[in-house]
């Protein structure tokens, strides 16, 4: 706005703390090697793709989405084994879940917490519903600090944990003791646990074997990290009762015909998917000792499709590899124990070794 300009009269509409806000940030990857995002970096096969495409080709995109999106509900509860008494909602993305707990649990004197660093779009969420956003910060070497969570809780009585398992961005897999003894405090003040476990498909745990002992805890997937980062479907299992209130917020035909139809498409090739995420897990090792004999790198432990590495100069070397062509994530700004920290994608063999070759230019 030049000096000579008067702000514009609707602007007086708009809160101030989102006039403050800056939207969230997608980086341009025209003619890069993106790695930058978690996707899956394999796409289908050829055959894959014609039949998916004769399948999209056939649906009824004149109509609201109707009782498929309750068999892709049914196929997904087989597939993650969920227990008896348990219920599965959907989302455009997880992200939208986020927003829908935010809102049902909106009330007044309501509180999120969770530990820092972590995923964006839980405090975001948290902020744009009103509800207070508490950060509780890990320890040096990315743990939880189990010792300040547990303080956190019984100070501040939040309506919801959310718990990262593995994290984003340091793909720490945390204790489960630990979890369990938060999980448990959380239940015992009255609040709810979110697992987001976004990272499954390349972790060695999943909180899925115990989410049938507690009435308290939500279990929160995706099939971004599956494979269908561009399908955008979310979904979270929890008891029945506490599924339906939440389900209330949920605005109707939130999944297309198309992202359902793509989903049920990846469930019955699920093993096509595992293999990829197989394969991933495999560059994911190779990259890590690769990347730990570079002088000045250090590279944390990671059970999701990420490595967090350290280094003198983050955004020198960030600025390095996009010039070569390669695009990572600088997150050394998001959070003071990530100064000096690049967030790098695990690509296909081909992908990693430009980025390898780019990062050692650039150091």
């Amino acid at each position: 706005m030049s000096p000579n300009q008067t702000p514009a009269p609707w602007l007086k509409h708009i809160r101030q703390d989102v006039q403050s806000m800056h939207a969230y940030a997608i980086q341009d990857s025209t003619g890069m090697v993106k790695l930058d995002a978690m996707e899956n970096p394999f796409t289908l096969s050829p055959e894959l793709q014609k039949q998916l495409g004769e399948r999209l080709g056939a649906l009824a995109l004149n109509r609201y989405p109707g009782n498929r999106i309750n068999v892709l509900r049914s196929e997904l509860a087989k597939y993650v084994q969920m227990p008896e008494g348990f219920d599965i909602m959907l989302g455009n993305g997880s992200d939208e879940l986020i927003t829908l707990l935010s809102v049902a649990c909106d009330v007044p004197g309501a509180s999120i917490l969770a530990p820092l660093p972590g995923f964006v779009m839980y405090a975001m969420s948290a902020q744009l519903q009103g509800v207070t956003f508490l950060g509780v910060p890990l320890t040096a070497n990315f743990e939880l600090d189990e010792a300040a969570m547990l303080s956190a809780i019984a100070t501040h009585k939040p309506a919801v944990v959310y718990l990262a398992y593995p994290n984003n961005p340091t793909g720490t897999l945390w204790s489960a003791d630990a979890i369990e003894r938060i999980v448990l405090a959380q239940g015992q003040q009255g609040g709810l646990i979110v697992m987001d476990e976004a990272y499954q498909p390349f972790a060695s745990q999943t909180y899925m074997d115990r989410i049938a002992q507690h009435g308290h805890v939500l279990l929160m997937r995706t099939l971004s990290k599956f494979g269908l980062a561009g399908v955008r479907l979310g979904y979270m299992v929890g008891p029945k009762a506490l599924i339906a209130e939440i389900d209330k917020v949920r605005p109707p035909y939130n999944i297309s015909v198309l992202n359902c139809e793509c989903a049920l498409f990846a469930l019955e090739h699920a093993e096509v998917f595992a293999q990829q995420a197989a394969q991933i897990r495999e560059e994911r090792e190779k990259l890590s000792h690769s990347l730990a004999l570079l002088p000045g790198v250090q590279v944390f432990p990671s059970q999701a499709n990420m490595l967090l590495v350290r280094m003198p100069d983050a955004t020198k070397c960030f600025e390095g590899m996009k010039l070569k062509g390669i695009l990572v994530k600088n997150v050394s700004k998001m959070h003071p124990l990530l100064t000096n920290c690049l967030r790098l994608t695990v690509g296909t063999p081909a992908e990693n070794a430009h980025m390898l070759a780019a990062l050692k230019e650039s150091l």
